[in-house]
């Protein structure tokens, strides 16, 4: 049990990540992505008469089922597993956030900045609420998110989904590295 509970090393949760792929394709030709599973929960939920959500989205019912496994999953390791240890973050990083003002390294996410006090100042609301929306959009204009590019797309070897993988690493960079300093000043 005591195995469950430390942090996984890159080369045991990597390969079992990617053995994802030839199991769905293997299950039925199936495709791994998440953010198809929202479209399915809209089509189910909002009977409305908008387009985007007219679909057969019990075809892809497995979909929901596999979401709904990741987050009971989630709960499960987070109430049951967790070994209380603190999130690895390189010193030089440590550092780094510390110089901007971000000093609660508590938890998966910086406290200083993600937390329900701060939702209502104009870092919590740019951070959680803009940056949701922004993460929203770009799956949608990506045709997808990052674990059906960057996993199944890739390993399939689908053009669109390199391109889009490279956009998600390429944004990723600008923000932590030119957006990110002037957000956390404010």
């Amino acid at each position: 049990m005591e195995f469950l509970k430390q942090p996984w090393p890159w080369y045991v949760a990597g390969p079992l990540i990617g053995l994802v792929v030839p199991a769905l394709l293997l299950a039925g030709n199936k495709s791994f992505g998440i953010s198809s599973s929202l479209k399915h929960i809209c089509a189910m939920c909002l009977p409305a008469n908008i387009a985007f959500f007219k679909h057969d989205w019990k075809k892809e019912t497995w979909n929901l089922f596999f979401v709904a496994g990741i987050v009971i999953g989630g709960f499960i390791a987070a109430r049951f597993l967790n070994g209380q240890h603190p999130v690895n973050i390189s010193p030089q990083t440590a550092a780094s956030l510390k110089q901007q003002g971000v000093k609660d390294f508590s938890g998966l996410l910086p406290g200083d900045i993600f937390n329900f006090q701060q939702l209502l100042t104009l870092r919590g609301f740019i951070f959680i609420v803009v940056g949701g929306f922004l993460v929203g959009f770009g799956t949608r204009y990506a045709g997808g998110c990052t674990s059906g590019h960057s996993i199944m797309g890739i390993a399939s070897l689908q053009w669109p989904s390199l391109v889009a993988t490279c956009c998600f690493m390429a944004g990723g960079f600008i923000m932590t590295w030119l957006i990110l300093p002037y957000f956390i000043k404010l």
